[in-house]
């Protein structure tokens, strides 16, 4: 068997059974407007300011929904006990894994368009750097699924899943340079910030709509190819030793 047929096959039953219903289109649509319009009155830069917020409200975006909704997936099933039907079907854990996170990674991509398209309303956006755009939404919502992943792994309830992704994202707002440049931080806290992959994510967002990164774009994207690669391998890892051994 091919492995790209049991993906596609259990990517398709997670978009039926979880991302596509209802509650979650919308609140896909609603979270990014909510973090839109609280910074936009926040910062009172009136319509100019758009473009400054979009980086950080398009990485949130990506990061909060990718995350949130891959911990309770992957968490429901382990508790249900059908993932533990997957884990006996003929494919290799890795596809499987894979397969698990392909469904986040395509709501997390849906995101980062909502923030986009709220901008065209109010500014213009054609100085958007389209393929590096699109290479950051990706690659961010790659790392955040397979950090999402990570949690539901070591966690065994679903709300133990939202509480440790909370302890993880909530201190990236304001240490990964989403709203606040890295180089303004106190130099104690910018190792921290370097260790965080959305610092990375959120430094080629600004570079593709505002040209202002401060990191060279191939060197971002080198770093946050390591970091989803770890993380993969650290799940995967995880797995074998807490639900198969």
């Amino acid at each position: 068997m091919k492995p790209w047929v049991p993906l596609l096959a259990i990517l398709s039953k997670d978009m039926k059974a979880y991302y596509l219903k209802p509650p979650n289109i919308s609140w896909g649509l609603i979270f990014p407007f909510a973090w839109t319009g609280m910074f936009f009155i926040r910062s009172g830069g009136g319509i100019g300011g758009i473009m400054d917020l979009l980086p950080g409200v398009t990485a949130l975006s990506i990061l909060f929904g990718t995350t949130s909704m891959l911990a309770v997936t992957v968490t429901f099933e382990k508790k249900s006990r059908s993932f533990d039907r997957l884990l006996l079907s003929p494919i290799s854990l890795e596809t499987l894994m894979l397969a698990k996170t392909s469904g986040a990674i395509l709501f997390g991509v849906a995101n980062a368009i909502v923030p986009v398209l709220m901008a065209m309303l109010f500014t213009d956006v054609s100085g958007i750097h389209w393929p590096l755009f699109a290479a950051a939404a990706l690659l961010i919502a790659v790392v955040s699924a397979f950090l999402g992943l990570f949690v539901a792994v070591a966690v065994s309830e679903v709300f133990e899943a939202q509480t440790f992704s909370n302890f993880i994202r909530f201190p990236m707002v304001f240490l990964c340079g989403l709203f606040f440049p890295v180089q303004d931080l106190p130099f104690f806290l910018r190792p921290l910030s370097y260790a965080l992959p959305i610092t990375y994510g959120a430094d080629l967002l600004r570079r593709a709509i505002l040209g202002t990164g401060i990191m060279n774009p191939w060197m971002n994207i080198g770093i946050l190819t390591g970091f989803c690669t770890v993380l993969f391998l650290l799940t995967v890892k995880n797995v074998r030793r807490r639900w198969i051994s």
